[in-house]
């Protein structure tokens, strides 16, 4: 692994990231093919396990409902006027209509449905689709739970229920799973782009953590966040949150969790023998990564990190592999939070887990492991009940607390890596930190 951070520097030192970040056009492109494959392969899927054969999805300009909005074309950046979505699954027929209640195709996947010359009135058009389906269930985008489901806005949906007829009424249901489902569930192909962005996104951290970046005694915490933000936009990214890097050093007492996001000093001068971590994420063709990692700054007299922060590592690696360990299909997020805080406690380890999932979104709808102030567990607003499924992606995130004699104080090892949950079980989408980044990398020379 430590061989693995040196290429990563070596590619970053010359300004080469291992992976093509494709230009505008070609991002649509892609976006677009992996578009239709979900809305032509997943979603008849996840209607099926979800007894619903009618979901209809209503938004207007700027105001999208979050799933809606992972449906659009790669050139539509937002809804049009009231842009209204129906998929209609013919289990029978095997067959999947996708239908918009608009003036003109949402893409080449999405065939316009309403001609507003013979019907000026959009939802009785969208009436008409409906009773001529007639539907066993409608979907809806509503729910309490699950706040990406939760995308209808009652203006729509007092219209809706006033336009469509008193008999489907009862037909009427919360999509919140198949929704939460579409969201979270990845395909192949997107796996295979998930690659990349983890990859970028380790390339990123482990520039900013380098002397290429940092001078020790003159570089500050806020121009390392400053520079991944900035770097993020010349590569032509996105990122979803703005990044943080945070110090813990000797003779300092370890501070709350909340410390990390919005207590740390800002313009804190980074030292030799400081401890930084880091959390970072980038948005690329739909998909966002969330990664938390640990750079040591070597003192003159060091060559590598002291064993007490690489065993501190470790600890969180150990706490890793137990939560990942005890992520089985169709367990709760609860289920797997008690077992692994069990199962690493037991080991004489100080854990704290709070997983959720990562893709389309970074705090993305699915299974939620934990949260950092909710290490009892999660309640049902914040989907205590909800299975894990298959071909799902994971922000690994957690922390163990370790005693460092030699400082005479605890630190707090956070770590947070991207994870593939699929039929054969759980895997790195690109691997995970098990060493330290140091600074600088240290070059060996030869002489007289």
């Amino acid at each position: 692994m430590k061989y693995y951070y040196l290429f990563l520097f070596c590619l970053c030192s010359y300004g080469m990231y291992g992976q093509q970040i494709l230009p505008e056009r070609e991002r649509a492109r892609v976006v677009d093919e992996i578009l239709a494959d979900r809305l032509d392969n997943l979603l008849p899927i996840l209607m099926d396990e979800t007894g619903i054969d009618m979901w209809v999805l209503i938004s207007r300009e700027y105001n999208e409902d979050p799933v809606l909005k992972t449906m659009l074309p790669a050139t539509w950046l937002n809804a049009r006027r009231r842009t209204i979505l129906v998929f209609y699954r013919d289990l029978e027929k095997n067959t999947i209509e996708k239908l918009a209640v608009a003036r003109y195709d949402v893409g080449t996947s999405i065939s316009s449905a309403w001609d507003k010359e013979k019907e000026p009135n959009q939802w009785k058009r969208l009436m008409q689709l409906i009773t001529e389906r007639n539907p066993n269930k409608i979907g809806l985008n509503y729910s309490k739970d699950f706040n990406i489901a939760d995308g209808l806005d009652k203006t729509d949906y007092d219209a809706f229920m006033e336009n469509l007829p008193k008999r489907y009424h009862k037909s009427v249901v919360s999509a919140e799973q198949l929704a939460a489902r579409w969201i979270e569930t990845r395909t192949e192909r997107e796996m295979v782009v998930y690659n990349q962005l983890v990859a970028i996104t380790h390339q990123i951290i482990a520039e900013a953590f380098s002397e290429s970046v940092i001078t020790p005694g003159i570089t500050t915490t806020t121009e390392v966040e400053w520079w991944m933000r900035q770097k993020v936009t010349d590569l032509g990214l996105e990122t979803w949150f703005h990044p943080t890097v945070d110090v813990q050093r000797t003779k300092e007492d370890l501070v709350d969790h909340l410390y990390s996001f919005s207590g740390r000093p800002s313009n804190e001068i980074i030292r030799p023998g400081d401890l930084l971590h880091c959390d970072f994420g980038i948005s690329y063709l739909r998909l966002n990564t969330d990664c938390q990692e640990l750079a040591y700054v070597l003192k003159p007299e060091e060559t590598e990190p002291p064993n007490y922060l690489t065993d501190a590592l470790e600890k969180g690696n150990e706490v890793q592999d137990y939560l990942t360990s005890n992520m089985i299909k169709g367990r709760v997020g609860n289920t797997i939070l008690s077992e692994s805080l069990k199962a690493a406690r037991s080991q004489g380890l100080k854990p704290a887990i709070y997983t959720h999932p990562l893709g389309s979104y970074g705090h993305s709808s699915g299974t939620t492991i934990g949260m950092w102030d909710a290490q009892g567990g999660v309640t049902a607003a914040d989907g205590a009940a909800y299975p894990l499924h298959a071909n799902t992606v994971y922000a690994i995130e957690l922390n163990t607390t370790v005693f460092i004699p030699e400082w005479n104080r605890d630190i707090r090892v956070m770590l947070e890596e991207a994870g593939f949950f699929g039929e054969n079980g759980f895997r790195y989408v690109n691997g995970r930190q098990t060493a330290l980044l140091v600074i600088p990398r240290i070059q060996k020379h030869q002489g007289n």
